[in-house]
């Protein structure tokens, strides 16, 4: 397995966040309809066996990393910074990776302190129209959808792990260029997802010195996985997802929704080995559990990961006042 990292720059803004799970599932929709359907099922043959074709991170600001869910007591308190100010301080210069876990608090930054900020949230009005009449009738229900602004400066990173011996690099760069063209997730056809690719290279994702849990770079599956329970922290990510491109207009366009650990969770693994690999979690459907129109639909319950050395659960118990 090859990773890479796609430097992309918003050029509008974003209807959906973009998170890991649904940039695969629109890699995929691109994969099909540049390389044809034949070939998207050959890719996926054997993504629910631990064999993904390919893994996606979050787009992550720029030279970040997610802060890890690991609980506040485990950090070293800033001085004079209160709870909910250092709450807000999530996203880690990759430049400071290597220090120990306890001292990340004091370097992460919030994210109206990096450049182009992380993307801030803006409400819109919406309002059924009665394409027949040309307005919007007698069932006059406003409602708001958010969407997502990035600044000039706000360049994203997209961490993706591969199997090249399945799908070249050339092959996923276009790919990705073909989803920046057309517009990524909601209301891409009235111009929000664009963006565009500034660099697309190979890459190694950092790894502590003697690491020993994973930190995850999007939503994952880790359930009935072998962990040890007791070292892995994580915030619970509910996923009700939808089909997209033609995917809408077969039958019904809703999937089975599924429960994920959001990006930034700590996981432990219990064999060592297993430290060795880039990606963590499991494909999920691909038996008609997700999708009624669309049997075969998989979801992307497998994440990129960093390698990272937690503290001992002295020391973290320490920390938080406990005495053993």
């Amino acid at each position: 397995m090859l990773t890479y990292t796609a430097r992309i720059t918003p050029l509008s803004a974003f209807g959906t966040p973009p998170k890991g799970d649904t940039l695969f599932g629109q890699l995929c929709w691109a994969l099909r309809n540049r390389l044809g359907e034949a070939r998207l099922t050959q890719l996926l043959d054997s993504y629910t066996a631990r064999r993904p074709f390919a893994v996606l991170s979050d787009a992550l600001p720029a030279g970040h990393l997610p802060r890890s869910a690991l609980p506040g007591h485990v950090f070293t308190p800033l001085p004079d910074e209160d709870r909910k100010a250092a709450k807000k301080r999530v996203w880690l210069p990759i430049e400071h990776f290597h220090e120990p876990l306890a001292d990340w608090l004091h370097h992460c930054r919030a994210a109206g302190d990096l450049p182009g900020g992380e993307g801030k949230s803006h409400v819109y009005p919406h309002n059924a129209i009665d394409r027949r009449t040309g307005t919007t009738g007698e069932g006059f229900a406003p409602y708001t959808m958010a969407r997502q602004w990035y600044g000039q400066s706000g360049a994203l990173d997209i961490h993706i792990v591969f199997d090249d011996a399945r799908l070249a690099p050339s092959e996923l760069e276009q790919a990705l260029r073909d989803i920046g063209e057309l517009g990524f997730g909601r209301d891409a056809g009235i111009g929000l997802g664009r963006f565009q690719i500034d660099a697309f290279n190979a890459a190694e994702l950092p790894v502590q010195a003697d690491a020993d849990a994973w930190l995850t770079l999007a939503p994952c599956a880790p359930q009935g996985l072998a962990w040890h329970a007791e070292r892995c922290f994580y915030t619970v990510f509910p996923r009700f997802g939808r089909h997209g491109d033609i995917g809408v207009h077969q039958g019904n366009p809703f999937k089975t929704p599924v429960l994920l650990a959001n990006t930034g969770a700590v996981l432990a693994p219990r064999e060592a080995a297993a430290m060795g690999v880039s990606f963590t979690g499991q494909g999920l459907g691909g038996d008609g559990s997700l999708s009624k129109a669309i049997p075969q639909t998989v979801h992307q319950g497998y994440a990129p990961v960093v390698g990272i050395k937690l503290p001992e659960l002295a020391e973290m118990d320490l920390r938080a006042g406990v005495t053993p």
